[in-house]
């Protein structure tokens, strides 16, 4: 379960970053238990998604509201090597947001 857990971690991260990337300014920063909460939610929210289904209403909501801030700091090595980069690239898409090239997040870069 805690591989499972890992793995949807950093599919979720690399949707929300890779989403969040044309958010200009964070009105405000946030705490590492305000940014615990949104990961937690997010979490909860696209946890079908690990198990090869689409993205939901509202995990797509949570890939375009959840910060960056608090996903990068995350995504280590390890978790990076758990996921298809394109796959995810895909699922972002498909909730609306564009996925821009060459970001890096962490150990993550898009193609």
């Amino acid at each position: 379960m805690k591989v499972i857990s890992v793995a949807f971690m950093l599919l979720l991260g690399v949707c929300i970053i890779v989403g969040m990337l044309e958010t200009a300014v964070v009105d405000a920063l946030l705490n590492e238990n305000q940014c615990k909460e949104e990961r937690r939610i997010g979490i909860n929210a696209c946890k079908p998604v690990i198990y090869g289904k689409l993205p939901t209403a509202e995990c797509c909501e949570r890939v375009r509201v959840s910060h960056v801030e608090c996903v990068c700091p995350v995504i280590t090595p390890k978790l990076a090597a758990l996921v298809d980069v394109n796959r995810a690239i895909k699922l972002i898409q498909g909730c609306g947001r564009p996925v821009p090239r060459h970001f890096r997040c962490g150990s993550i870069t898009t193609p």
